[in-house]
């Protein structure tokens, strides 16, 4: 949530209300998402969450329950009239899909919820990877983010990201890891656990 909090912070949101749509995938990435929704209310946000296809694993139901009795809403069904989401949200977080997905899941059962966030006009906030992309290669069939959120570290579709803001969020890699994949990780100032780049 610290990236989306920097590029959208409270008192400059559009709407009175700061309403945050999180659009989550049954993978990990997902997950993420489920957990910046936990935050986004900590940092007193107002999430919504749209997970249609929860996934069966521990973790993630934990996740879930957690955003539940943090009285998180969620979402039954993701409107196609994307002018609903436009005038009720402020910025959409894309967690549909990240590094570990496959490029054909984006023309499965995600290919809806894709298309619909292509034609959306608020700001997107994608973490990882954006929803539809090549994790190496990029891709233009994917989505358009204004933000992009790296987790640990780019990865090489981030080269081809053209939105507004990039951070990356990665201070907690290890020192062995870090030297076995020759990662140059930024300089994090203070406790900061995210950085622009």
């Amino acid at each position: 949530p610290a990236p989306l909090t920097q590029a959208f912070p409270l008192l400059s949101l559009p709407r009175k209300q700061p309403t945050v749509l999180v659009v989550c995938g049954p993978a990990q990435n997902g997950a993420i998402g489920l957990v910046c929704a936990r935050h986004l209310r900590i940092f007193d946000y107002e999430p919504t969450i749209f997970y249609p296809k929860r996934s069966p694993d521990p973790l993630y139901r934990d996740f879930t329950t957690q955003c539940e009795k943090m009285d998180i809403p969620f979402l039954s069904y993701l409107p196609t009239e994307v002018q609903l989401i436009n005038d009720a949200y402020n910025a959409v977080v894309d967690a549909v899909l990240g590094a570990e997905a496959e490029l054909g899941e984006g023309r499965g059962p995600c290919a809806g919820i894709l298309a619909t966030l292509k034609l959306v006009r608020i700001p997107i906030v994608s973490l990882d990877v954006p929803s539809g992309w090549d994790v190496e290669a990029g891709s233009s069939s994917g989505i358009s983010p204004d933000v992009l959120v790296s987790l640990t570290a780019p990865k090489q579709c981030a080269r081809r990201f053209l939105g507004r803001q990039h951070f990356v969020a990665g201070r907690f890699v290890p020192y062995d890891v870090q030297k076995k994949f020759e990662l140059n990780p930024p300089e994090y100032p203070g406790t900061e656990c995210v950085v622009p780049l």
